[in-house]
């Protein structure tokens, strides 16, 4: 065995090695909605609005099929840590065709009730028109971004972000290509509008996940068996779904609360619809790199934990929180200054460009306290420990954030202001309590896998 050999998996990452590709996949991966929201404003903010709420319920189905994944990422860091590959390799493989049997199953959900779900959310019959045939073409294809979703994770835990970034930057390549020529119709291809965006979406993802498949076999620390695809491991399965599960949980309260608090918006009226997709193309940027941090850090404390290493891993999440804490609100603080050249790069609605300037000041306020979330609830599950923020969550969101929103938007008329308001005040509530949490060392007893010793190594390594 070499002196490399021997040198623990976590101690050869980096935070900034490993954040800086997730931070720029994270941006290229928004960039898959922004840029239909972008070209599709140059046709009609009646487009926009539509096409913005159908990529909403497609983010809502892509949160979801982060359970397997989230769970997949947590196990494998927890088993390359403790230096048990061939085991990590297993797991992976299951979970890639969970992810995918769940896909499927998604797909056939949006095709078959996609419109009846769009008319839930209060919008306009124009607009559900829109959406719902948006909704269909990307909705029968979603199952790709259940498989992209699952071995992205795997290749991530082990430390290769920057392959997984290249493929999302050749997708969005092709994606913003495709747009331009399908939904302009330019150099001769037809001029399909909110149609061409949705079928560049498509291609740009299929071809996409041919690339990821390759890479999977390439940086596997083990090799993958055909066979490990159809083996149904109960113990791997359990380990995937005890963290996976309440990260669900958690995502799908945060999306629902989401979406109802969207039906609020819809109350007010077309406009506040139309600045809230706006602004909220915007924010997803300012979250990028609290999410980038979050997802190095989770990678490199599950490999501490794994081996064993838990006081080492409560220090890289502090480092880690105060990290992205400062450069959160010094992005945010910059943004504001541009606040009505950035709205005013999607409208010229004076309307619109007034109110999303003024829930871009309050961003300096709101982010921040989304960073705590981001990147403590990350390194919670990285540690085996991830019923607790599910628990506050659903607490959180729908006993402040849902009925704060509706009184301060709705009842007292503050409208969408009022509403981000609310976003503010759950964010900070679930973000110090879940810092608090990891200050307890409660999660210290929850790890899934335990460090193999020096002799099982060898006898590993031999077999």
């Amino acid at each position: 065995m070499t002196t490399t050999d021997q040198i623990p998996s976590w101690k050869k990452l980096s935070l900034f090695a490993v954040t800086w590709p997730i931070f720029i996949d994270s941006v290229l991966r928004m960039l898959l909605g922004t840029v239909d929201v972008f070209m599709l404003s140059r046709v009609s903010d009646t487009a926009t609005g539509a096409v913005g709420l159908a990529n909403e319920i497609i983010f809502f189905c892509i949160l979801m099929f982060g359970f397997v994944g989230i769970g997949t990422s947590v196990a494998v860091s927890q088993y390359i840590g403790a230096r048990r590959e061939q085991e990590a390799s297993r797991i992976s493989a299951l979970a890639i065709t969970i992810n995918l049997i769940f896909g499927i199953l998604v797909s056939l959900a949006l095709v078959s009730f996609g419109e009846p779900l769009l008319q839930l959310l209060n919008l306009n019959p124009e607009q559900i028109g829109i959406a719902s045939h948006y909704l269909k073409i990307i909705g029968g294809f979603i199952w790709i971004e259940a498989l992209s979703y699952a071995i992205s994770s795997v290749i991530r835990s082990t430390g290769h972000t920057k392959s997984v970034m290249y493929v999302t930057l050749g997708v969005n390549i092709i994606h913003m290509t495709g747009n331009y020529l399908l939904i302009f119709g330019n150099f001769g291809f037809p001029q399909w509008g909110v149609t061409g965006a949705a079928v560049s979406t498509v291609i740009s993802r299929l071809l996409g996940i041919i690339v990821l498949i390759v890479i999977l076999y390439r940086r596997i620390p083990a090799p993958i068996r055909h066979k490990d695809y159809v083996t149904w491991n109960g113990s791997y399965v359990k380990q995937i779904m005890s963290i996976g599960l309440p990260a669900a949980g958690e995502h799908l309260s945060w999306q629902s609360q989401y979406l109802m608090i969207i039906s609020f918006v819809n109350m007010i009226g077309v406009t506040a619809l139309n600045t809230h997709v706006y602004v909220m193309n915007v924010s997803n940027y300012f979250m990028a790199l609290a999410m980038a941090i979050g997802s190095g850090t989770e990678i490199i404390v599950g490999q501490m934990v794994g081996a064993g290493e838990k006081k080492a891993a409560y220090h890289r999440l502090i480092k880690s929180v105060r990290i992205s804490f400062i450069l959160t609100l010094v992005i945010v603080g910059i943004a504001s200054l541009f606040r009505y050249q950035l709205i005013g790069m999607f409208t010229n609605d004076p309307d619109i460009i007034a109110v999303g300037a003024t829930i871009f000041l309050l961003s300096i306020v709101l982010e921040p306290g989304r960073t705590f979330n981001t990147v403590v609830i990350n390194s919670l599950r990285a540690a085996g420990d991830a019923r607790f923020p599910v628990m506050m969550g659903v607490l959180s969101m729908w006993g402040v954030s849902v009925p704060l929103a509706y009184v301060l938007g709705v009842h007292f008329g503050f409208g969408l202001l009022g509403i981000w308001i609310a976003f503010a005040v759950d964010e900070w509530l679930r973000g110090i309590i879940m810092l608090l949490r990891w200050r307890s060392r409660a999660w210290e007893k929850k790890a899934l896998v335990k460090p193999l010793s020096v002799s099982d190594v060898s006898i590993e390594t031999q077999a």
